[in-house]
């Protein structure tokens, strides 16, 4: 279980403007800005649960991710994951929990992997059996295999964030926090990498914690959002409700044989070709059924397909909402 209370943090931050006369004067005096991070971030995520934490950057995710890792101390607020508070306990915390930083190695770089892994190991005091069953189990479902032979530095990106991931559940931790674990990554890296973490999570119940701006990784792993923006939760709800707030309006393209095809109320055709036409339906009044029922009606439908608003247009519509 993971619960934050009203957890705040504000960094204080150098700044000067640029050219060398100032840069003299910054020895002297310097002058500091605050920058308020989170402000009262308050939220609660049960155990096996799957979250995606969203908002643009600068809004305050990776500084809730190092809170609930320990790395950071917040000005203010309670966090309690496992009944434990991160940066108070953090040697018994790190036990629990597994971290990916997207931009982030925890693979020492001119070794091979598998030497990382044992040094891993000997520094969470994992026993041997467990830890050769779990490395195998892992080889084999992130398809490892002659990859962790090699020095880290020689791998793709791709092969060293599966080795991360790898290198972050060897310990067989609760709670998952990935931040970026995608980034870079191509088509098949990506799906390899998804398919993984909902295996982990269904077969051990791991908690995952995703922040990212891969739309496609949030729709395919997670259901349920988490929006943060300017350092304040804006929005907790599930994927389902946001495609009924935001996906009002849905497109059909429609091939038939005819000259041209006429609209009705909450139907719009914005473009027709003679036998090829594409309309928007406002689905708040008129359902896609209703709409297909009454096209193929009034024409000769040769193909039709339906697209609703896709994930990342949602998300830029909840920007907008919120002004962030």
């Amino acid at each position: 279980m993971i619960e934050l209370k009203n957890i705040s943090k504000t960094f204080k931050v150098a700044k000067r403007n640029a050219g060398f006369t100032e840069a003299l004067k910054a020895l002297f005096k310097k002058e500091y800005a605050l920058i308020k991070a989170l402000q009262d971030v308050s939220f609660t995520i049960g155990d096996g649960e799957m979250v995606g934490y969203i908002g643009p950057n600068g809004a305050g995710k990776s500084s809730t991710i190092k809170i609930m890792s320990g790395i950071l101390t917040p000005d203010s607020g309670e966090c309690l994951i496992n009944g434990r508070t991160p940066w108070k306990d953090r040697i018994n915390h790190v036990k629990d929990i597994g971290v990916v930083f997207g931009q982030r190695s925890q693979l020492w770089w001119d070794v091979p992997v598998a030497d990382s892994f044992d040094l891993i190991k000997d520094i969470y005091k994992v026993d041997e059996v467990p830890f050769r069953k779990n490395l195998n189990k892992l080889t084999e479902l992130l398809d490892l295999g002659e990859i962790i032979r090699t020095p880290a530095r020689q791998l793709s990106l791709g092969q060293r964030m599966r080795c991360e991931i790898a290198a972050s559940l060897l310990h067989n931790p609760k709670v998952l926090f990935l931040d970026e674990p995608t980034i870079g990554l191509d088509a098949v890296s990506k799906i390899a990498v998804r398919d993984f973490i909902k295996t982990i999570n269904r077969e051990n119940k791991t908690t995952v914690i995703l922040t990212t701006h891969d739309m496609q990784d949030i729709e395919a792993l997670t259901e349920r959002i988490l929006l943060i923006g300017k350092g304040r939760i804006l929005l907790d709800g599930t994927l389902s409700e946001l495609k009924k707030r935001y996906c009002d309006h849905k497109t059909l393209t429609v091939d038939y044989f005819g000259d041209i095809l006429p609209a009705c109320d909450h139907m719009t055709v914005f473009k027709d070709l003679g036998g090829h036409a594409e309309l928007v339906i406002d689905t708040s009044f008129l359902s896609v059924s209703q709409a297909i029922a009454y096209i193929s009606g009034v024409v000769d439908v040769k193909d039709m397909s339906v697209v609703g608003e896709t994930a990342e247009e949602m998300v830029v519509s909840l920007y907008k909402e919120f002004k962030i």
